[in-house]
Formats: C-alpha cells, structure tokens, sequence
C-alpha cells in the first residue's frame, strides 16, 4: 500500500498542477480576451466618432470610452483576485478543503456559463462574471498549495511551482482567442470549461483530502482514494499527528522547509518572546513589506488592464499588429511556471548555506531564513525596474522584451511574498498575515483605473509623466529588501538580538 500512496502523491501533484495551468488564474490573460470581445462589439456603443479626423471620420472612432469600461472590469476582477484572499483563506481554514472546492467549482462553473452566454447586449454582466471567475480561481490556488506538505524537502519548490502554474493559466484566453479566429465561438469554448467542472469534481472527492494535509506528514497517512481502499483515515491519526507534531518542533530546520520564527527551537540561553498578530501587523517589517508588494503588483496590473489600450495606441490602430503582440504577450505569461521555481530554489539554497555558518556563528534558524529572502526580494524589485522602464518606452518593438521581463517579475513576486511571509512570521499568524498583505494591496491595486481614466483624460493618451512617476515608486522597492538585510546583519553580530 506504501507504493500505491506514493502514486496517490504524484497524480495529486500533476492533476494540482494542471488545475492550476488551466484554470485558477486565467484572468491575467485579460487582453486576449478584450481582443475578442472588442471583436464581438462589446460596449461599442461608448464609441465615439474622432473630432480631429475630417475625411475619414467613419473609419476611425475614438474609443476611450469602451476601453475605460474594460480597464474598470479588470480592475474589479483583479481587486477581487487580492481581496478575497481573507475570506477564502478563511473558508479554507474553518471548513477544510472539500467545502472550499465546492464552493470553487460554484462559482467557476456559473462564471464560465455566464460568459459563455453573454453577447454585446447584455455585457454589462461580465461585471459580476469575472469576480466570480477570480474567487473561483484563488480557492483552487489556496486548496492546491498545501499539496507541498506531502513532498517534505521539496515543499517550497511545489509551492512555488503551483503559483507559476497560476500565472501561467493566463495563456488560456490566449488559446480561446487563437480558437475563435479558427471559427471556434466563445460560446463553445467557455462551455468547454464549464463542463471541465466535472473533473474538478473527480479530483475533490478522489485525489484531495476532506480536511486538511498536515506537516509533516504522518507515517501511513491517507487520502481520497486510499482512505476509501480501507486505509487508516485522517480522522483515526489526529492524535497521533499532534504528537509527532511536537517532536518536530525541535528537529534540525531542513535546508528546503519554509519555517517561521516560532516554529524554531531557541537558541541557547534564548528565550522567544510571544507576540500578538497585531504587534507583527504594526511592525516595521510588515509595512515595508506591503510596500513592497502594492507598488509591483499596481504596475503589473496596470500593465495587464491597459495592454489592448496600449498596444492599439503604439501600433496606430493596426489589428494586425495588436492580434500579434497580444499573442506575444500570452505566449510568455505561460514561462511562468518554468521561472516561478527558481525563486524556491534560490531561497532552498541560501538556506542551506547559511545553515552550515549558523553552526559557527550561533545565529538562530529563524534568522538564517529570514535572511535567505534579501536575494529574493531585491532580485524581483529589479526585475520590476527593468519591466517599468520598458513599459515606459513608446517602442512597439521593445515590447517583447517587457513581457518577458513581466512574466519573470511576477512570477518571483507571487512566491517570493509567500515564502517571505512564510519565513518572517510565526506560523500561527500566516493565514491571517498572508490574507491582511493580500487585502491591502488590493485595495492599492484599485488606483490602476483613476490612474487610466487620467492617462486617457487629462494628459491626452501620453502616459509619459504617469510612467516616470511609477518608476521612480519602483525604487521605494528597494527599501524592503535593504531594511531585512540590515536587520540580518544585526543578528549576525549579535545573535542575542534576533527575534
């Protein structure tokens, strides 16, 4: 049966896997899809016809309108994306993983039949849709990450892996685009993916838990499948969980385990000192820390909602330029999931050798972990700078080179934030610290529209000043990643000091 566990294992992880790169975050191929439904006349009607053109007036119309319609859409989904993590988290969290995926299926399900049967007349609904299609997408996200717990050392690499899966999925509106220019209607494929609901189905009775998979996993634990082969279930191994629970706690910190501060034994002569989740809420660490993520992910948002906009303004109206450059775009938004895992294995690989100085220097596990995510971080504020930068340019052809900086940007900036959060605070406070940055930053994420509607209003299509202003936000990035190390070097000189 031990064998028959493992591959229960795998095909969790691969089905986990394919979930994610087909459905959980397929919002972010957002301008394939406004392709399509500029195709379809969508809010054509806010159209208007452009003054400064005499001969041929009818052939060109001034479209701010429509597109602030399509950039407000995105920026609800998108608010939602961030929002909801609290209150999905906590869905999670207080009604384990079966409820969760059913509440997922839900709201996929009739997003994916709601899209599928909205035509230019009643487009208004895509306003309801594509929440709906967000909330849905982030419960698989959250229901899928603690499939990590089952593969012990490589933990943080999966975790990683599955929010790159995450980005990825945003290809799949690029292939509903490429299908509807073969004649294939929306209407089809998103039927398709509502009927994919059956197998969302399959998996949250067959190859997930009713519970949750808890770290470390016990000798002969049981899921799905096996648990229905007469295996020892879940329910019958609680008690024997806690107490391998508590030997775990004072184990060697493994070089790929994300392990927070409370989690670790204290050093010698070291006492840790509890503290509440609002005194970590209020810390220094914590503030830099959402500063760091609202101002990234504003430009990648921004970035994603105005892409149509964008495109048809440097490409002077040529669809066939902008269907070009949207493909593009699509194309590498799916190297996510190959770039996301690098980031894990960074961090794995700082750990491991600042494990081996620890020994030497009496630096505390902690410390070591936090100090494995100042590469990280400062590494994905660069890669921020360098996208902004290009974005900036009003180059049509440099444009390749800020996708692909895009993708890797946000593919580090997802799992780093996690893992980052994972390593700086005490394990009971990650539910509630992850769904509080997420929150906040949505909330952040909600200037992307005014700053649209200025760009489209009162500079007059030149986004030139808003950019630079951006940019020169980008390098308050910076701060987060040089405020940790110096905090990292403190505890190395006195490791006393370490928190």
């Amino acid at each position: 049966m031990a064998g028959w566990g493992r591959t229960l294992h795998v095909a969790t992880l691969l089905t986990g896997l394919l979930e994610c790169l087909g459905f959980a975050g397929v919002l972010f191929g957002w301008a394939s899809l406004v392709f399509v439904f500029k195709t379809e006349h969508y809010f054509e009607e806010l159209c208007e016809p452009n003054v400064e053109l005499t001969s041929n007036a009818t052939d060109k119309s001034d479209c701010k309108g429509q597109d602030e319609r399509f950039s407000l859409i995105f920026t609800l989904a998108s608010f939602m994306n961030n929002f909801m993590t609290f209150p999905t988290g906590y869905i999670f969290d207080r009604f384990k993983t079966t409820v969760a995926r059913l509440i997922a299926i839900f709201f996929y399900t009739s997003a994916t039949l709601m899209i599928g049967f909205i035509s230019a007349d009643s487009a208004l609904l895509l306003f309801l849709a594509m929440p709906m299609l967000t909330i849905g997408g982030i419960l698989f996200l959250i229901t899928n990450l603690q499939i990590g717990n089952l593969f012990g050392q490589h933990r943080s690499t999966i975790i990683t892996l599955y929010n790159g899966a995450f980005d990825s999925s945003s290809a799949v509106f690029l292939i509903i685009k490429l299908l509807y220019e073969q004649g294939i209607s929306l209407r089809a494929s998103f039927l398709f993916l509502s009927v994919c609901s059956a197998w969302h189905l399959g998996r949250t009775f067959f190859l997930m838990p009713r519970g949750h998979i808890p770290y470390p996993v016990p000798p002969n634990y049981s899921y799905g499948l096996c648990s229905r082969f007469g295996i020892k279930g879940e329910e019958e191994r609680r008690a024997e969980q806690e107490e391998k629970t508590v030997k775990h706690e004072n184990r060697e910190l493994q070089p790929k385990d994300f392990v927070s501060a409370q989690e670790e034994s204290p050093g010698l002569g070291q006492q840790q000192e509890v503290h509440s989740f609002w005194s970590y809420v209020r810390s220094r660490r914590f503030a830099w820390h959402l500063v760091w993520l609202s101002l990234i992910q504003l430009w990648h948002y921004l970035f994603i909602g105005t892409l149509n906009s964008l495109l048809t303004n440097l490409a002077d109206g040529d669809r066939g330029q902008v269907s070009a450059y949207t493909n593009a775009f699509a194309i590498t938004q799916f190297f996510g999931v190959l770039c996301a895992p690098w980031n894990g294995l960074l961090m794995d690989c700082l750990k491991q050798r600042y494990q081996k100085e620890a020994g030497k220097t009496g630096l505390s596990s902690s410390a070591v972990a936090l100090c494995s995510a100042v590469p990280s971080l400062a590494l994905t504020s660069l890669l921020c700078l360098g996208f902004a930068i290009c974005a900036s340019v009003p180059v049509l052809s440099l444009q390749y080179a800020t996708f692909i900086l895009q993708v890797v940007s946000r593919s580090f900036l997802y799992g780093g934030n996690a893992a980052f959060l994972t390593l700086a605070f005490p394990s009971e406070h990650f539910g509630k610290l992850f769904g509080l940055v997420m929150a906040l930053s949505a909330i952040v994420s909600l200037l992307q529209f005014p700053i649209f509607t200025l760009i489209k209003g009162p500079l007059q299509n030149n986004p030139f000043y808003v950019n630079v202003t951006l940019v020169l936000a980008t390098l308050l990035t910076f701060v987060h990643p040089f405020l940790v190390y110096r905090e990292c070097r403190v505890q190395k000189e006195s490791p006393s000091l370490a928190m």
